[in-house]
């Protein structure tokens, strides 16, 4: 194929290369996009739902409006969670190259780059993945075969706490091995080129224009005036109060600062009109504040640092007493002069440059932000601090990891939506974005805990609107830092001293692992059992805190607090020794859609979860290791499944500590203002409450002032071994309901208590063949796990039910063979009695009729006592048994009541 190079146009006529004329350029076999009024043509620019679709394709109607949006010099990507794709297919006649600018300041969006050919099949992998931007635009060039080629720039943004992300903005786009070009094109107007053979347009400076084909800039009169790259000039509007700002020089030799007035740079506005401002007069003098804590002023009018092992209020350097040590920082409350470790600058707003001139000024008391460009530009401040010191080693393999903390007060007085970022970068790289500020907010302190020691730079970003709007409307808009405070830096300055171990030397020593420096002796001491040790908020010294309820501590290297057996009085011992969680749960099918994963550990007493950010990261297979770790005992992070991206890595963003310490284990739905309710999961059963983890994470945020929290309810279900299943709130399915507490419930075998004896009941089984079965089984629903298993099978000898019924007949024949013998004999005697009685009677009747009496009235010899009786009075059942009952007389003798007679018996005395 025939091509021409940069610059140059091939004449048809003649049939070779010739350079471009004056005001003309060209790319050779390249073409170029720089205008973004609209998408140009050949770009097809759509936008998708990757969730999963209900059928009813809402999810793809509400992504129809997500897509790239032109802004003029360059195009801008959407910032909601749809995917968003911006793609130009291209047929190359020889091997070429693409390249484009970009800026990518926000890692809630995932931005890849790659090359597909015309079978679908990705054509340069290790460029796919986009790394953000530190400082404006970031150059990206990548080689493409001979072929069709179709380019993707795909962003899927993902937004975390309900802050809207940065979009990604491309501008730039070039392409060469298309074809020849047989023509030149004319330089735009705001551009020019001034000499031939030009392969791009420069712009034109400040105060100047260009029209179409321009071979030269031409400057503004002097009461007009045009920003860069202008295709016209704007009169110049009137100076008002907006135009300048205030600021303060370095004390001098009498200890005096003036204040000073100068006009905001670019200065656009005339003084010459009428009405407008007129600069206040400068040079009015005051005494300067006094140094800064840890500093005091030299021989000369400058504040010097105090040497080590002194401290300072800010006014002179004093030796710490005898038993202390300096406690190292830097604190930042008087505001003469810039410190050294800061410096301030302006990013644009319009064409996201950085511009030569300071956007925050010290004003005594506070540093504040002074009028920009435009209201759209970011002002910047920047603090570097170069290290921390190393952690006391009375806290090694303690828990907590804090390696040191800032504390800054500021104000923000907004009249719109204004917005005030605070952000975090790590050893030069990309700052973080950690708090969002937005509109006005009163004077207040906000606290951030540095977990890692490296090279910090933090940065304060005010922005006064975000509407691409030029000029000046909004200028009193500001924001204001009254202090900054950072503890244990590296080669800081103290403005207090701490007890420490002293030695008999002299100076001090640190206290071994796992001991605390007692304050009113000094010395190192153990920490008492139930307690844990953690360094002090306000100076660092490490100190015995009790542990939560439900919590001991363990002695050894470091004190620290985990759950213990039998926590809560639940009645049984715990069946902890399993447990322990490092799996995750992502909101919707992860297959299909980018999801929050909330990575979870809760072994005891350690951290187990780990979430990463590799987004950060170019070329994945080489790259090192990820750009941030969180380690806590719960963590989140965005994870875009490998077979969503096509590639084969998951791609992790974001990551947060939502659990860096163990409050407490108990079974309270409350402990320590955390609140876990009840009503956020199915009932459990009403025998055995869910033991209940309450954590608190270190990370501080403006909605959750007390820190981010998690209760984690632990419920016992045997039936699920191991690591059990993790869910969350159906009515909540990020995990938290507010944003700032969030709620687990998992459940496992491993949460049950040990089995004993009253998980179980006996059976007892019928007697068989003489042998009677007691079998052992489980109470319903099984409530436990471990411990005591169930007793073996009990087997005893038994008489059965036949036997028994055996005797209890023979039993029942011999009582009633009994009672009818008795039955006889008392029949017998009774018919004696009658007898005895009926003879009575008889010798009674003989004597009536004078009969001589009989000599005896018993039976005599030879008489059968079985005669037959002529005449008997008969008695009924009830006399026969009278007359049994009838009382002897005391000789032995029955006593028989008689009748009397008409007649008399003479009786002889």
């Amino acid at each position: 194929a025939f091509s021409c190079k940069a610059g140059e146009f091939l004449d048809m006529k003649a049939q070779a290369c010739k350079p471009c004329a004056e005001g003309t350029y060209s790319l050779g076999t390249g073409i170029r996009f720089d205008e973004w009024d609209e998408v140009p043509h050949g770009f097809a620019n759509v936008a998708t739902n990757l969730e999963v679709d209900d059928g009813f394709g809402d999810a793809v109607e509400n992504c129809t409006a997500s897509t790239w949006v032109p802004l003029g010099d360059y195009v801008a990507s959407n910032t909601d969670e749809c995917t968003a794709t911006l793609m130009y297919a291209v047929n190359l006649k020889q091997s070429g190259t693409v390249s484009f600018e970009y800026i990518y300041p926000d890692s809630s969006i995932v931005f890849e780059f790659f090359v597909q050919n015309d079978q679908c099949q990705s054509t340069v992998e290790e460029s796919r993945w986009m790394r953000t931007t530190e400082k404006g635009w970031e150059f990206h060039s990548v080689e493409l075969s001979r072929g069709n080629n179709v380019l993707y720039w795909r962003t899927t943004a993902f937004s975390v706490w309900s802050k809207v992300p940065k979009p990604v903005l491309v501008r730039n786009i070039g392409i060469t091995g298309v074809a020849y070009t047989s023509e030149c094109f004319p330089c735009k107007p705001g551009t020019f080129a001034p000499a031939a053979g030009s392969s791009a347009c420069q712009l034109c400076p400040a105060d100047t224009f260009s029209g179409k084909g321009a071979t030269a800039c031409q400057p503004c009169e002097p009461d007009a005036y045009a920003e860069p790259g202008s295709a016209s000039c704007k009169p110049r509007p009137p100076c008002t109060d907006k135009d300048y700002f205030y600021t303060h020089t370095a004390c001098d030799a009498l200890g005096e600062t003036q204040l000073m007035y100068k006009w905001a740079e670019p200065k656009i506005c005339s003084e010459e009109l009428p009405q407008a401002a007129q600069l206040p007069p400068s040079g009015v003098k005051t005494r300067c504040p006094p140094c800064n804590p840890g500093f005091a002023k030299g021989n000369g009018s400058a504040c010097q640092p105090c040497p080590y092992g002194t401290y300072s209020n800010g006014s002179g350097c004093l030796s710490c007493p005898v038993g202390t040590e300096p406690m190292l920082g830097l604190e930042y409350k008087w505001w003469n002069v810039l410190p050294l470790n800061m410096e301030t600058t302006v990013l644009s707003g319009i064409n996201f440059e950085y511009k030569g001139m300071a956007g925050w000024e010290v004003a005594g008391d506070y540093i504040y932000t002074v009028a920009g460009a435009s209201d759209n530009d970011f002002m910047i401040l920047t603090l570097v601090v170069p290290g921390f010191s190393p952690p006391s080693p009375m806290l090694e393999d303690a828990e907590s990891k804090e390696v040191a903390r800032i504390t800054f007060v500021f104000e923000t007085i907004c009249s719109v939506s204004c917005e005030l970022y605070f952000m975090v970068g790590i050893n030069s790289r990309t700052n973080t974005p950690v708090e969002t500020w937005t509109g006005p907010k009163g004077k207040q302190s906000y606290t951030y805990v540095v977990e890692k020691n490296a090279t910090m730079s933090f940065t304060w970003a005010f922005q006064r609107t975000p509407y691409h709007e030029a000029g000046r409307r909004y200028t009193n808009d500001v924001a204001k830092l009254y202090s900054v405070n950072v503890t244990n830096v590296l080669g800081g300055v103290a403005s207090f001293c701490r007890r420490c171990a002293p030695e008999p030397a002299g100076s001090c020593t640190p206290c071994p692992p796992g001991n605390a420096v007692e304050r009113g002796s000094g010395a190192c001491r153990p920490c008492p059992p139930g307690t844990y040790l953690q360094g002090h908020p306000s100076d660092g010294t490490p100190a015995c805190h009790p542990c939560g309820p439900g919590t001991r501590s363990n002695q050894v290297p470091v004190p620290t607090c985990h759950p213990r057996v039998g926590v809560c009085g639940v009645g049984s011992p715990w069946a902890m020794s399993g447990l322990g969680w490092c799996c995750g749960t992502q909101r919707g099918d992860t297959s299909t859609a980018p999801a929050r994963d909330s990575s979870m550990g809760v072994t005891p007493g350690r951290k187990v979860a780990t979430c990463t950010d590799n987004v950060t990261e170019a070329r994945l297979p080489a790259g090192g290791g990820p750009a941030r770790v969180v380690t806590a005992h719960v963590c989140q992070a965005v994870l875009v499944p490998p077979d969503v991206v096509g590639y084969k890595l998951p791609v992790s963003s974001q990551p947060v500590s939502l659990a860096d310490r163990l409050v407490g284990v108990t079974i309270s739905s409350t402990l320590d203002g955390i609140t876990s309710p009840p009503e956020l999961f199915p009932a459990g059963h009403p025998d055995l409450p869910d033991i209940i983890f309450f954590y608190r994470s270190n990370d501080v945020t403006q909605p959750c002032s007390g820190g981010r929290a998690t209760a984690i309810r632990l419920r016992c279900d045997p039936l699920r071994p191991g690591t059990g299943t993790l869910s969350v709130p159906s009515k909540c399915p990020e995990g938290t309901c507010d944003g700032c507490t969030f709620h687990f419930l998992w459940v496992t075998g491993e949460g049950c208590p040990r089995c004993s004896s009253s998980h179980y009941r006996p059976i007892v089984g019928a007697c068989l063949g003489g042998v009677q079965r007691t079998t052992y089984v489980w109470r319903e629903p099984r409530l436990c796990r471990g411990g005591q298993s169930l007793p073996a099978q009990k087997v005893k000898r038994c008489r059965s039910v036949e036997f028994w019924l055996k005797v209890g007949i023979s039993a029942g024949t011999g009582a009633a063979i009994l009672l009818a013998a008795l039955a006889a004999y008392f029949w017998k005697k009774n018919q004696k009695l009658e007898y005895k009685y009926s003879k009575l009677v008889m010798n009674a009747a003989a004597k009536e009729s004078e009969l001589p009496a009989p000599d005896s009235c018993a039976i005599m010899e030879g008489e059968d006592a079985e005669d037959d009786l002529l005449f008997t009075t008969k008695k009924s059942l009830f006399g026969k048994i009278k007359s049994l009952t009838s009382k002897r007389t005391p000789d032995g003798f029955d006593s028989v009541p008689l009748k009397t007679s008409s007649g008399s018996i003479g009786v002889e005395p």
